[in-house]
Formats: C-alpha cells, structure tokens, sequence
C-alpha cells in the first residue's frame, strides 16, 4: 500500500523481506534477505532517497545502519510493551496500571514484552502465578469503546491528525473501524498523539489505540508506522496515511487530512468473498498467501446505506 501510494508520485520502491514470495515484489523491487543482513541492507540502502518500515519487528541494529525514519527511539518503544508504557507514565498520558500483578490486580492481561500482535502474546489471568521474564502484568480496562488516533509528523515539525476512528476487535484480531468516530473526543486524543511525536522527535505516520473510560481516554498502545486502523484512509480521506507517510520521511509537504464523507473499513481475515458487488465496496487484495487469523485483505466504503456495511460485515465473517 505504500508503493501504490508512491506510484502517483514518481516515487519508486524497493523492498526487503526474507521471503522470496513476499507480496511486496509485486509493485517494487525486492531485496531478499533477513532484517539484520549486513550484505541485504546495504542492497536497500544503495542509492535510496529514504527508508522506512512498515511494521516495527525490525531490529533497531538494522534500522539505526540504513537511517530508517521514524528513528531509533520510536521503533524502540513501539516494539517493546515495559518501554512503550514507561514512556506513557513519563510523559503524563494516562495509561491502564501495568507491571506486577502486585500493581495490576486480578484479573489482569499478561502481555509479553516484545512480538506480539494481533491478539498474539498475551493472555487473561485471573489466578495469581509467576510471571515470565519477558512479561509484564496490565490491568484489565472495562472501556465503553476503542478509539484509535492516526497522526503524522514531517522532518520540519509540521503535523497533522486524521479523524478518530472507532474500532471493533475480535479475538485479538481488528475486524472493522469507522471513522470519523461518533462524538468522538477528537482535541483530547491528537494531545496525546503530539506529545509523542514532538518527545521521539517522531518522522512519519504514528497510530495511538485508546480506550475511552468513563469520558476519558486512555492509551492502550503505539505503532510508529502506517497502522490498520488507518487503512481507511485510501479511500476516505483526502490523503491516505500512506501518502504522507513517504511525504513525511522525504522531506515533502503534507497532505490534509479531512475526511470525504463517513467511512467504513472492513478487515478480510483468512479469505477474501465475493464483494465487488456491493455498491460502493474499494476492495483491497493485499496478494498474501490465504490462512487462518491473517488479514489478507480489506474493504473500505465511503458514505454507504448500513444494509450495505453490514452485509460486507456477515460475508467477510
């Protein structure tokens, strides 16, 4: 998605994966080789203008060699939880207790530290036993919704913020977000998002996931990259958080961000139905191998009668 972003801007792409199968090989050039290959680095680097990431399970090593942007600090704290929530308690964002079941209380959500996504490293416990060295213990939030800030950040400090989406989750895994989010705290939620950016000194897009609690929010969690809750953005917004993403990390003026109408984003997990004939369905294939709990697709619509979002909701399951 960034590459298709890229594309009406001149911009060319060149990718590095360690599958040789990587889907990213079918709109860019693709580099083939682990994260922390000195040799495949050096292959991407070679006469680039930029680099980034596009999900932050990327040696901080690897990105600090190439000068990959957002930097060091935010790909830090984003791949760690302990860093990520110190850093929310150093910076005054509120945050649900973490640490030892001691300071979470029971039940609480046992999360690892690093790898974990999409529902993965993390488990409820409400019974009191040792917690693993790579583990910390989070209070368990009884939030009404969760909410999700996109923002993004230029090397000049210019910034920007999308509408706040509203998003549902099952088993872990986003299943639909909506955006802009109803009476939505849209002010409370890009203070939270710029004190990080303006702290980590932050180039590109960066996504805080909220919990709203009794009229205030929360922060869940961070990713310093182009972020599902975002991927809205192509179709309903006036620029996607792809396109600024590469204008943030190029030294390129932003685009603006309002949104084109009320918008609907529909994950396709683990198969992708037959949906080009509802009226108004952008359908998204991203070309990944089809299996169980991965997101492979998506369909965004913009403005849409709710028989038709929620008959797109049933098919994509």
């Amino acid at each position: 998605m960034l590459a298709l972003a890229g594309a009406p801007l001149g911009i060319r792409m060149r990718f590095l994966d360690p599958s040789p199968d990587a889907c990213a090989g079918e709109v860019g050039e693709l580099v083939v080789g682990g994260y922390d290959d000195p040799d495949a680095l050096d292959r991407l680097a070679e006469g680039t203008d930029a680099i980034t990431f596009e999900f932050e399970n990327v040696p901080v090593g690897a990105a600090t060699r190439v000068g990959a942007l957002p930097g060091p600090r935010s790909l830090a704290g984003g791949q760690d939880r302990l860093v990520e929530k110190q850093l929310f308690r150093r910076l005054g964002i509120p945050t649900a207790r973490f640490g030892s079941l001691k300071e979470t209380g029971l039940p609480a959500l046992v999360k690892t530290r690093r790898l974990g996504y999409d529902g993965k490293g993390q488990r409820r416990l409400d019974a009191a036993e040792p917690l693993g060295a790579d583990e910390l213990a989070e209070e368990i939030v009884p939030f009404e919704r969760e909410l999700s800030i996109v923002a993004v950040r230029s090397s000049t400090g210019e910034t920007r913020f999308w509408p706040l989406a509203e998003n549902v989750h099952r088993d872990g895994i986003l299943r639909v977000s909506r955006a802009p989010a109803a009476a939505a705290p849209q002010a409370e939620a890009e203070a939270i998002a710029a004190v990080l950016l303006d702290d980590l000194d932050h180039v590109g897009v960066l996504a805080v996931e909220l919990f709203e609690v009794g009229g205030r929010l929360l922060a869940n969690e961070f990713a310093p990259r182009v972020h599902n809750t975002g991927h809205w953005t192509i179709d309903g917004a006036e620029t996607s958080q792809f396109e600024n993403h590469l204008r943030a990390v190029l030294g390129l003026e932003l685009g603006p961000t309002g949104a084109r109408g009320a918008s609907v984003m529909v994950n396709l997990i683990g198969t992708v139905p037959s949906l080009k004939a509802l009226p108004g369905a952008y359908v998204h294939v991203y070309g990944k191998e089809l299996r169980p709990g991965r997101k492979v697709g998506h369909v965004t619509f913009v403005d849409a009668p709710g028989a038709v979002v929620a008959e797109a909701i049933r098919l994509a399951g």
